[in-house]
């Protein structure tokens, strides 16, 4: 059985990136990580360290024990997470931005980190793995507002789709808006219409060139 990790490796791996996974700590305490499996060094210069599947579980374990509700993103909870839209706004709006700022940087580098020709024009695998999060996550960070409980703003949704997320706005300006936005960001989107309801909503999907 492989043994957990000791407190200094728990310390780094859990103030790596939450988006990237990027590692801070000693050239020993990474290497020792690396040789557990926990992280990788990067080929490509600078060569920082990131969490592997295995290192961004224990971080995960860890988070799910210690936060009290899923999604709990007000200050302090320690847990970052792209607002999708319908949730409670509890936190500080000037701090809200200043982390919605570090993770969209954040995500560009692992873009730049993981698409084979280092392009941040076009989104990565990590996004095309976490759909919804990734588009609420290009959408707030250009300030687009979320939809609040009783606020107007985009609502991001899975759909049955397998690389496609449903995005729906308070009317056809904030729609077209968000258009424009997520096709900056690497995403292909056409509008469309439910045939019940004959609400307007964008259909988006990561671009792979």
């Amino acid at each position: 059985m492989t043994r957990p990790p000791t407190a200094a490796q728990r310390r780094v791996i859990d103030t790596a990136d939450p988006v990237t996974g990027r590692l801070r700590g000693t050239e020993a305490q990474l290497t020792s990580l690396v040789k557990r499996g926990l992280a990788f060094r990067h080929p490509r210069p600078p060569h920082d360290h990131f969490l592997t599947p295995a290192g961004h579980r224990i971080r995960e374990t860890e988070e799910e024990a210690e936060v009290p509700a899923a999604g709990d993103t007000s200050p302090g909870s320690g847990v970052f997470s792209a607002r999708v839209g319908g949730e409670e706004e509890t936190y500080d709006r000037s701090t809200r931005m200043r982390e919605v700022h570090s993770a969209w940087q954040g995500l560009l580098e692992l873009r730049r980190m993981t698409n084979p020709d280092g392009a941040t024009d076009r989104p990565c695998g990590w996004e095309r793995a976490n759909l919804v999060r990734a588009a609420a996550l290009a959408l707030e960070a250009a300030g687009h507002p979320p939809a609040g409980p009783d606020a107007d703003g985009y609502r991001v949704r899975a759909t049955p789709q397998p690389e496609a997320v449903a995005v729906y706005g308070p009317d056809g300006a904030a729609l077209r808006a968000c258009t424009a936005t997520l096709e900056r960001a690497g995403w292909q989107v056409g509008e469309h219409t439910e045939p019940r309801t004959r609400a307007r909503y964008l259909l988006a999907s990561p671009r792979r060139v």
